[in-house]
Parts: structure tokens; sequence; C-alpha cells
């Protein structure tokens, strides 16, 4: 797929950087840390920060702008080498990931009986 790394440069690496990593991997390792409701909850809150604002309001704290299909996600997967399309990269993101990450905690928690690791 096409790549275009130079518009989705992040110019401050700084705490609020950290701060969405670290919220964006616990959309991942949440479903084996945290009871079902609570991830579902915050995958709806995510959501609704697209829907209302039409962007990631974390973006803004460590310079990232929205323009030309810039995300979080393509920064970082650019920056371990993958070589991704941007709009492609947004639609996943915005449009798919929460709803997928929502019905995989359900599979793991309700359907298999896996019990969360921390509540």
């Amino acid at each position: 797929m096409k790549s275009d790394t130079v518009d989705s440069e992040i110019t401050t690496i700084n705490g609020m950087f950290w701060v969405h990593l670290f919220v964006t991997s616990l959309a991942w390792i949440g479903p084996f840390l945290f009871w079902w409701p609570l991830m579902i909850l915050a995958y709806v809150v995510v959501q609704l920060q697209y829907l209302l604002f039409n962007r990631c309001l974390m973006n803004e704290g460590h310079s990232l702008k929205e323009e030309q299909h810039n995300t979080f996600y393509h920064y970082i997967l650019t920056k371990m080498g993958f070589k991704l399309d941007k709009k492609v990269v947004k639609f996943v993101v915005r449009k798919r990931l929460n709803i997928f990450l929502g019905l995989f905690v359900i599979l793991w928690q309700v359907v298999l009986g896996f019990k969360p690791l921390l509540f």
C-alpha cells in the first residue's frame, strides 16, 4: 500500500504523546485486564469523540495535525516500518477498530468465560 509519511510526523514527543500511547495500548490489552462493560464504555466514549468532534482530542497535545488523514496509529505503525495508506488506517481506526475490540472483549470474557486479570 501507499505510504504518506511526510505529513504524519509528530513534532512534539512530550508527556501527552506517552499518555496517548498508554491509552492506545490499553484499548488492545484492556480486554484481558478489565471487566467487559468497562471496556465497552471506553470504546463507546472514543467513538463518541470521533462522532462529536470529528477528530482525536489527544492528537493536539503532541502536535499531530488532523489534516490529510493523519492518525496516531499511522504515525506509530510507520515508525515501526509498516507502509500503510493513511486514509485506510484512518477509516479502520475511526470506523471499525473499536467495534472489533468491543466484540473481542465480549467473546473473550462472556462467551469463552475468561475473567479479567485486574477488575
